[in-house]
């Protein structure tokens, strides 16, 4: 589909109507709810993308500076790929119920059936990979797709644009490129749900556009995910994990730790085995390592760089504008009234900050908005299950980060702030789907106890509903 000018937006608004009137017809067809038609198209998408990898890897490198090791987290979606087509042609399947006495005989069942047309927009911060995996969701449950890439990753845009069109025709999944002005007018559409990805603030505007319609709804947020570190720890393999969680894709990731929580027991420990984790990773010159990304905008540079301004650095803190650099970069002395500590960072930018009672911290984590992800390290049963009890996050991961993600059997969404929904393997099936229920009755045999008149028949009632 061609993107066009703001002053064409009316002819523009029409094209997006035709392709949704276009898709409307194909999935009136029935030829989406096929198994063996779905099972074709998610095998098309799988030859694409395997056929287009380094495409996929250059164009994050492009948009992201990303090194080539992480751009090909982009093309891992091939992972959730093949578990969804393992298994989708089972979770189609009609799944039976059972009946109460007093509705024998019959049969009842719920029938997993596509919802129609959706809408999925992506997010720059992994451009390819957020867009492609719901998208296995929503054919897998046999649906038609419009898809809006980020503008911010345009080279990402184009190479998703470029493979949807030379994979399926528009009437079956479409790609629409643009900025803001693009996304507006797809949201004016009526589409049979939306699955966005990105900040809280846009998925506000999202879910109000969606409300016009009743269209529902998944949201994939983020927030500020906390990090435990208990004293009872591993040090030097806390650290690396949480440092690279942290740092993959400088910082920008929506379950990165946003700041840790250390006991102050070992907190000076825990600081020298994070420098010692950055300077391992990224050696005494983070600008020349080639493991290292870059911000995604000056926009998002100037933000990241104003929030840690006058703070306390332990390492890093070095920035240039020009490549859009900034070190990875510890921080200590950090107070929960400290700017950085309003909002999610989304950068290479880790405060580090103690604790001495876990009661006070889960306080601290309750008083704020739930986050996306919460981690804790601790060797401690007891701890763990106590932290598990006593907060609410979209997931929790415990002595490791970032990982569960990974996780096609868990299903993947926030809670609160942090968004609404889940995805990944068979949350995404049930996310795109309607869970039809059916329950089927026979002619031969019919008591007369719900029938009118209901003398004598209270007692059976009450019995029936559990109140004599």
């Amino acid at each position: 589909m061609t993107v066009l000018s703001s002053s064409d937006s009316t002819i523009f608004e029409a094209q997006i109507a035709e392709t949704l009137t276009s898709q409307r017809d194909f999935f009136a067809t029935g030829e989406t709810q096929a198994i063996e038609f779905r099972r074709r198209q998610l095998t098309r998408l799988k030859a694409a993308i395997l056929e287009r990898q380094t495409a996929i890897v250059d164009a994050v490198k492009a948009d992201l500076g990303r090194p080539e090791y992480e751009g090909y987290f982009e093309v891992g979606v091939i992972d959730e790929l093949n578990y969804v087509l393992k298994r989708f042609a089972r979770w189609a399947q009609p799944r039976r119920v059972g009946l109460p006495l007093t509705q024998l005989p019959g049969s009842a069942w719920v029938q997993p059936e596509p919802l129609g047309v959706v809408l999925i927009i992506g997010p720059w911060n992994y451009p390819f990979q957020l867009l492609m995996s719901p998208l296995i969701g929503a054919i897998a449950a046999g649906n038609c797709a419009l898809l809006k890439p980020s503008e911010l990753a345009p080279a990402t845009s184009q190479v998703v644009a470029d493979l949807v069109k030379a994979t399926f025709p528009p009437h079956y999944v479409a790609v629409v490129e643009g900025g803001v002005e693009t996304a507006q007018t797809l949201l004016k559409q009526k589409f049979d749900h939306i699955f966005f990805t990105g900040g809280t603030r846009i998925g506000q505007i999202v879910m109000a556009a969606a409300a016009q319609h009743l269209t529902p709804v998944t949201l994939e947020l983020g927030g500020k995910s906390p990090c435990i570190v208990d004293r009872d720890v591993n040090v030097d393999v806390a650290a690396k994990r949480i440092i690279w969680g942290k740092f993959v894709n400088a910082g920008q990731t929506c379950v990165a730790p946003d700041y840790l929580l250390v006991h102050d027991d070992i907190k000076g420990e825990f600081l020298v085995a994070l420098r010692e984790a950055l300077q391992a990773f990224f050696g005494n010159q983070p600008a020349q390592s080639p493991d290292l990304a870059r911000i995604v905008s000056d926009r998002q540079f100037d933000r990241l760089t104003a929030l840690m301004a006058d703070e306390s650095v332990v390492i890093g803190g070095d920035t240039d504008r020009a490549s859009r650099y900034i070190a990875p970069t510890l921080l200590d002395g950090i107070t929960w009234a400290a700017p950085i500590m309003q909002e999610e960072i989304f950068g290479p930018i880790l405060p580090v900050m103690g604790y001495r009672d876990i009661e006070t911290a889960i306080s601290q984590i309750n008083a704020r908005p739930k986050p996306l992800a919460l981690y804790l390290f601790s060797r401690s049963q007891t701890l763990q299950e106590r932290v598990l009890s006593a907060t609410s996050s979209g997931g929790v991961c415990l002595n490791d980060v970032f990982l569960q993600v990974a996780i096609w059997g868990l299903p993947f969404g926030g809670v609160g702030d942090s968004g609404m929904g889940a995805y990944h393997g068979k949350a995404s099936f049930e996310t795109f789907s309607h869970l039809k229920s059916v329950l089927k009755k026979l002619f031969w045999f019919d008591l007369a106890w719900r029938y009118a008149p209901y003398a004598k028949k209270l007692g059976f009632l009450k019995k029936v509903i559990g109140v004599s």
